[in-house]
């Protein structure tokens, strides 16, 4: 994917705890390096507190790209899409992992922990994080109307 070795944020609540981990485990084999924002067990917590301390590290600038799991993907990404800049993508299978990051430019994926299991959820990762944005004017210029 990327020379340049950016930073990638990560966030799960508990449902997406193991996943996450995964993801992890995925990353340091391909010394991408990343930052956690939490959640550190399987304990009930809520997806809000993690999810947007991730998309603000990205809409900041801090991280590259970020990677967000809860059960279902559904209400990490709505939070992460609360935040100014963020374009996040859910996605559970890596056609649609492609075409958010051909066409929508997206800089952060969420994925939900039971409805993809782990060997597809890295081939969503591995395609999202290897896809470039097409740069195509009419996909430039959706994204201005979304921003």
């Amino acid at each position: 994917m990327r020379e340049e070795k950016k930073m990638i944020a990560l966030a799960s609540d508990h449902g997406g705890y193991e996943l996450k981990c995964r993801v992890i485990a995925y990353l340091e084999e391909k010394k991408l390096p990343y930052r956690d924002f939490g959640c550190d067990s399987m304990a009930s917590c809520d997806y809000p507190d993690f999810g947007r301390k991730a998309a603000e590290a990205v809409a900041a600038g801090e991280c590259d790209r970020g990677v967000v799991i809860c059960t279902t993907g559904i209400g990490i990404s709505i939070v992460a899409n609360k935040v100014t800049g963020i374009r996040c993508g859910l996605c559970a299978d890596t056609l649609s992992a492609r075409l958010t990051r051909e066409h929508n430019d997206a800089n952060m994926l969420a994925m939900g922990a039971g409805i993809v299991g782990p060997n597809l959820a890295l081939s969503i990762l591995e395609t999202f994080l290897n896809t470039p944005f097409s740069g195509e004017e009419k996909h430039r210029r959706r994204i201005s109307k979304i921003e």
